[in-house]
C-alpha cells in the first residue's frame, strides 16, 4: 500500500511542478519563436514533453485508480475517488482541449489556438495543483495514523 501511496504522491507533485512551469514559464514563450520556425518547435515540443508527461500522468491515474478501489485502512474512500476525479479531469482536459489546440498548433502559429492553448491550460494546472494539497493531506494522514 505504501509504494501505491507514494508513487501517486511522486506523479502527482511532478507533474504539479511540470504543469507550473508549462503554465507560467513554456507557454507563453511560444509567441516569441517566431512563425518560420514554429511548426518544428511545436512538434519537437510535443515529442519531448510527451516522453516526460506520459508516464507520470499514467502512474498517477493508474495509483490514483488502485486508491480509489481499495484505500488504506482509516482513511475514506471517498477522498480517493475525488483525486481519481480530479485525474481524470486532467486526463479529459488533456485529450479534449490541449491536444486538439496543439494538434492545430501544429501546422503553425495560430494566435487564438495559442491564446486556447494558455487560457484552458489554467485548467490542468488548477487540476494538478488541487490534487497535491489531496495527496499530500492523504500521506500526513496515513503518517498520523500509523505512528
Amino acid at each position: 500500500m505504501e509504494v501505491i501511496l507514494l508513487a501517486n504522491l511522486a506523479s502527482t507533485l511532478m507533474m504539479t511542478g511540470v504543469i507550473w512551469i508549462v503554465q507560467i514559464v513554456h507557454y507563453p514563450l511560444f509567441d516569441r519563436v517566431g512563425t518560420q520556425g514554429f511548426a518544428r518547435y511545436e512538434a519537437d515540443h510535443a515529442t519531448r514533453i510527451t516522453s516526460i508527461v506520459l508516464p507520470l500522468m499514467t502512474v498517477e491515474l493508474l495509483t490514483a485508480l488502485a486508491l480509489a478501489l481499495e484505500p488504506p485502512p482509516g482513511i475514506p474512500a471517498s477522498i480517493f475517488w475525488v483525486g481519481l476525479a480530479l485525474a481524470g479531469v486532467a486526463w479529459l482536459s488533456t485529450a479534449f482541449i490541449q491536444l486538439p489546440l496543439h494538434a492545430q498548433l501544429s501546422s503553425g502559429f495560430d494566435v487564438a489556438a495559442y491564446r486556447n492553448l494558455v487560457n484552458t491550460n489554467w485548467i490542468r494546472t488548477i487540476t494538478w495543483s488541487l490534487r497535491s494539497i489531496l495527496v499530500i493531506g492523504v500521506i500526513a494522514h496515513y503518517v498520523h495514523i500509523a505512528s
